[in-house]
């Protein structure tokens, strides 16, 4: 029963395809039957070939519902937390992958947080979408819910609307950093950089791997002219998810020695 609710969940709520979007292209050692010296106690395994197969059928026909049902048949999310530790790369990956599908934020956060510094760069760039995935996924259904609305605001640009409702159901759940997080957008979007600010800063108190409040505080305080703490929090940033290249370049632009102006020694 609790592995059947856990599969729904993540079906309502994760089936989002992510393989394209990082080119993976190994079979899925999530559920190899190579059972290496490393494997952690208590994960389930599965025939290789049939893990194989799985894979193949989910290349070619990207049919992510079939993909995560026949995995959880032999899974669930803490044994997909446990092969993310394992030596095999492949296997790493994988487990990243179906965390981001299925994974809770209670459970689930802190490994792919760490996962953002994985010696494997796939493991990285997929721990950083399985990331965003897993914290809308916080709160209950409704709060789920309540939470896309939101964000379907900001998507047509109704900043105030998206404000508003995100205030409601930040009343309702205080700790839901993710609203919080989409508050904080908006807020940036309205100009109201400092109330931007206060979201971003609260919303790195509640999930210490947000990297994306980081680098919105970043920004705000550009806005503001604050060049010393708009580098602070880009380093922040980096310093979470050492990945964001476009962060790495604006940080080196922004601690380039300033140039003299015309008529200055």
């Amino acid at each position: 029963m609790q592995r059947r609710e856990f599969l729904r969940k993540g079906l309502a709520f994760g089936a989002t395809a992510l393989l394209p979007s990082v080119g993976l292209t190994a079979n899925v050692g999530i559920l190899s039957s190579v059972v290496e010296p490393s494997m952690p106690i208590g994960v389930t395994v599965t025939n290789f070939h049939e893990a194989d197969s799985l894979y193949r059928a989910y290349r070619q026909q990207h049919d992510t519902r079939a993909f995560i049902e026949q995995t959880m048949l032999h899974h669930n999310e803490a044994s997909l937390i446990r092969l993310t530790g394992a030596i095999c790369v492949e296997t790493r990956r994988a487990a990243t992958l179906m965390l981001g599908f299925v994974g809770t934020y209670q459970e689930s956060n802190d490994v792919l947080g760490r996962l953002l510094k994985d010696s494997d760069r796939i493991v990285r760039l997929i721990a950083e979408i399985s990331l965003k995935s897993v914290w809308a996924r916080d709160g209950s259904k409704e709060h789920r819910q309540a939470l896309y609305q939101v964000m379907r605001y900001i998507a047509i640009q109704k900043y105030g609307e998206a404000v508003h409702h995100a205030n409601v159901l930040i009343g309702e759940c205080p700790f839901y950093a993710e609203a919080i997080n989409q508050r904080a957008i908006s807020q940036f979007a309205l100009k109201k950089f400092w109330e931007s600010i206060k979201d971003s800063r609260a919303v790195l108190d509640l999930n210490p791997y947000h990297f994306g409040a980081a680098i919105g505080m970043g920004h705000a305080y550009s806005e503001l002219r604050d060049k010393s703490q708009a580098i602070e929090s880009f380093r922040i940033a980096l310093s979470i998810n050492p990945n964001l290249d476009k962060v790495r370049h604006h940080l080196e632009r922004l601690e380039l020695p300033r140039k003299p102006t015309v008529g200055q020694p």
